[in-house]
């Protein structure tokens, strides 16, 4: 039995590997960057987050997440400039990613429209000769994947005002990737296109109690449609307070604490919905942010929405 269930993980955890090989977390709306390069900047002040992700808690080589982010103004408030360094293990395989982020923003109306571009690269390994497999002569688990890299391009747009934002972007909209392709025609072979849409707003529903809905969606063609709903509430300006559902996949609670102006810490829990569950417990997450300066900037940081 545990024979049978250990090929099934390794069989799940390969479709999984095809759908999600961007990053998948659940503060996202904590987290900008992660999602979209022309994030970067749109805060007066430099922030800063680090984030660790166990997925499916007990599940053999169950997904784990690291991400690290910076970002904030140069040239005077002229350009916005972040970088991000994420670490993914999923399954056999375990991608190191860098971006370098650049963002340009125009007053727009009540808010501003950012764009933005992000130049990195992955650094790809993947254990096959670890595989369960059917046909042992089959060349593609014959060798293991060590450390190729692949260059990757990816770009977004951003518009925000005071109480509501939305964002579109595809974090490799080409990658280079024909060292771990099977099927290789040198650009996306093997990672594909993803989209994101989000977008969410504030509501001020008393002086200390602040509203945030948001929603994230995310496509990708071999993969189906995934939505994320969520809805924060804000008390007294420190404590954030959440609930979400991810459609197919899990609902989510989060809590976030304002410790002061610059420093905070956040946590998320997710409860597995999908036929996985049988064999994996939930998802936790944690996350720290910590923003930089002093004097009128925290002004404007406190509360800070998005």
């Amino acid at each position: 039995m545990k024979k049978i269930i250990f090929i099934l993980a390794i069989s799940l955890t390969s479709l999984i590997t095809w759908g999600q090989q961007e990053l998948m977390i659940s503060q996202y709306m904590f987290n900008g960057l992660v999602l979209n390069p022309a994030y970067a900047g749109t805060h007066p002040y430099w922030s800063s987050t680090i984030l660790h992700r166990s997925q499916w808690v007990k599940f053999d080589k169950a997904p784990r997440t690291q991400t690290a982010c910076i970002d904030g103004n140069i040239l005077d408030g002229k350009l916005g400039l972040g970088f991000n360094l994420s670490n993914d293990r999923l399954g056999l395989t375990n991608s190191f990613d860098f971006g370098a982020n650049v963002a340009k923003k125009v007053m727009i109306g009540p808010g501003f429209l950012s764009a933005g571009l992000r130049i990195g690269a992955s650094r790809y390994s993947a254990n096959l000769t670890d595989a369960v497999i059917w046909d042992e002569n089959d060349p593609v688990y014959a060798n293991n994947l060590k450390g190729k890299i692949v260059p990757r391009l990816g770009a977004g747009l951003y518009y925000y005002t005071a109480n509501w934002f939305a964002g579109l972007s595809i974090p490799s909209i080409l990658a280079v990737d024909e060292s771990v392709s099977n099927y290789s025609t040198g650009i996306n072979s093997f990672y594909r296109q993803h989209l994101y849409l989000n977008g969410g707003l504030v509501i001020q529903a008393a002086p200390s109690v602040a509203i945030k809905p948001s929603v994230l969606v995310k496509y990708q063609g071999n993969a189906p449609l995934q939505v994320d709903l969520n809805c924060n509430v804000l008390f007294l300006q420190k404590f954030w307070a959440g609930a979400g559902y991810r459609t197919g996949d899990a609902l989510i609670a989060m809590l976030e604490w304002n410790i002061n102006k610059q420093l905070r810490v956040g946590y998320a829990f997710d409860y597995t919905l999908s036929a996985i569950q049988t064999y994996a417990n939930n998802s936790h997450e944690i996350m720290l942010g910590y923003d930089f300066g002093k004097g009128t900037d925290l002004k404007v940081r406190s509360p800070r929405y998005f």
